[in-house]
Formats: structure tokens, sequence, C-alpha cells
């Protein structure tokens, strides 16, 4: 059985497209990844902050509440 040239390009052409599509949809991705890192990363510094500023206005522990 002879392969048809034509349709190995058609089918190729195809495959470039669905490429491009998948490309495009990981740029996408991996912006929307970049946000939620630093989403992360802003929540996990205010929540040291406020940590901090909770630590600073509770007194001294004296080691009764099993700190």
């Amino acid at each position: 059985m002879a392969i048809d040239p034509e349709t190995l390009k058609s089918e190729r052409e195809a495959l470039k497209e669905a490429l491009r599509e998948l490309e495009t949809e990981q740029r996408k991705l991996d912006t929307e990844l970049k946000k939620l890192r630093q989403r992360e990363i802003r929540t996990k510094r205010e929540l040291e902050a406020l940590s901090t500023l909770i630590s600073m206005h509770e007194p001294e522990s004296t080691g009764e509440d099993g700190s």
C-alpha cells in the first residue's frame, strides 16, 4: 500500500497546529502559576509579620503555658 504524501503533509500540519495550541495553553498556565506563587509568598510574609507582631505584644512566656 502506497503512502499518500498529501495525507502525510495534512497530518503534519494538523500536528503543528495542535502543538501551537498546547504551547499557548502552557504559557497561560505558566503565567497563572507565577501569579499563584507570588500570592503564596505574599501571604506567607503577611503571616510571618503578624506572628511577629503578636509575639511582640505577648508577655514573656513563663513556661507555665507549655511553650
